[in-house]
């Protein structure tokens, strides 16, 4: 994967040299372009009033030196007498010189005010960027011998994380990974999305029991959703108001797996998740999973759902319906069963990543533009069996430390 990016990263650095390149050039261009003109058509100072536009091509793609420069250029050349007759037009060379002129001072206060807007949407975009990648952190390569390997594509070009939440975390209790969708995509689902993570990543230390850690979630959204009600209808007061936010929910999938591989899931209307083997991709889907949260209350029995334990090489693979709802131009569903077949048999070894961007990829080109929801994926996959030397020796330590604090 970092041999793809750094490939991906020296492409688009090679197209922007190139694009910059042909911007620097092409007010010379058109200036060359309108003196041979002029000059084979012999028009006697017709078509030097085209000169007036390449200060404002400098301007626009260039900056506001080399408009000076290449307007001060253009105003000298308006002058000079191409024609057959040297006293001929001469009010009509006065008057693209001082046109020329007047463009330069337009272009030079357009690019300065240009120029500002720039630096302050970037500024605004670094903090933005920041405060996203804070919200969807990287995860971590390895949690506790899971190998984690994840992505995210967002609908909305602005924004580098939309609707789709997950994490993955190692606790006592085991490592616990959380998937999830919000209704909407974009930056609209900002909120509800770190509603969510908030809790997830306290509760999921505290709460023993991967029921009491959902309830939590629905506590946690059930507050969020409240706290923007009464923020959009003011009027309401301390009462709850009826309005859209009443139709807010969030598909959510716990996933926990113990020391031994065990698997714990509780599904809120969520996809269930593919299990990775040698032999290709496995739909795990053992029952009807619950309402999304939001919709409805969570019954007093929380169904938690015992999946086959995760053996040593084995991995399962977790996503948001945006990855089956996605269209080709000519209304096909994305294969995602297909694709991952496709991408297990092609690594060799427990490798998250590549299977990851083999789904990725497949997506990316069976959709070719851009995509109708935000789109998750996330990959465990169990390589304890790697260093089974720690999970001996943990005990030992332990033991040892106790004995220390008894004497």
């Amino acid at each position: 994967m970092i041999r793809t990016w750094a490939r991906r990263g020296g492409t688009a650095a090679r197209a922007a040299r190139a694009r910059r390149t042909f911007i620097l050039v092409l007010p010379g261009l058109w200036v060359l372009a309108v003196l041979l003109w002029e000059r084979c058509a012999a028009a006697d100072g017709q078509f030097l009033q085209l000169l007036a536009a390449a200060p404002a091509i400098a301007c626009a793609g260039t900056g506001r030196r080399q408009c000076v420069v290449l307007g001060g250029l253009c105003a000298l050349l308006a002058l000079l007498p191409l024609g057959a007759d040297p006293g001929a037009h001469a009010l009509a060379r006065i008057g693209t010189c001082c046109a020329v002129l007047v463009v330069v001072a337009a272009s030079y206060l357009t690019a300065g005010r240009r120029l500002r807007l720039l630096r302050e949407l970037e500024r605004t975009k670094e903090v933005a960027t920041a405060a996203q990648r804070v919200l969807l952190r990287p995860l971590p390569a390895r949690v506790d011998g899971i190998v984690v390997a994840a992505d995210h594509l967002t609908a909305d070009e602005a924004a580098t994380v939309g609707g789709d939440l997950y994490d993955v975390m190692a606790t006592r209790h085991g490592v616990r990974a959380v998937i999830g969708d919000v209704r909407g995509h974009g930056i609209g689902a900002l909120g509800t999305v770190a509603a969510v993570l908030g809790s997830f990543r306290e509760a999921a230390h505290d709460e023993p029991d991967l029921g009491a850690v959902l309830r939590r979630l629905e506590r946690a959204l059930q507050r969020h959703l409240r706290e923007r009600a009464r923020a959009e209808h003011p009027a309401s007061g301390g009462a709850e108001p009826d309005g859209p936010l009443s139709e807010e929910f969030v598909t959510v999938l716990l996933v926990e797996i113990g020391q031994d591989g065990a698997v714990r899931t509780l599904n809120c209307g969520h996809p269930w998740p593919y299990r990775l083997s040698r032999q290709g991709a496995l739909l795990e889907a053992p029952d009807e999973p619950m309402p999304p949260l939001g919709l409805f209350p969570l019954p007093a029995e929380l169904p938690v759902v015992a999946c086959p334990p995760l053996l040593p090489g084995q991995a399962i693979f977790l996503h948001t319906d945006g990855a089956t709802d996605a269209r080709d131009a000519h209304g096909t569903f994305f294969p995602l069963p297909r694709a991952l077949d496709d991408s297990v048999r092609s690594v060799r070894d427990c490798r998250p990543a590549c299977v990851v961007e083999g789904v990725r990829t497949a997506l990316l080109r069976h959709v070719g533009g851009p995509l109708s929801d935000d789109v998750a994926l996330l990959v465990l996959c169990n390589d304890r069996w790697r260093v089974p030397a720690q999970a001996d020796a943990a005990p030992s330590a332990r033991g040892r430390v106790r004995a220390g604090q008894a004497e």
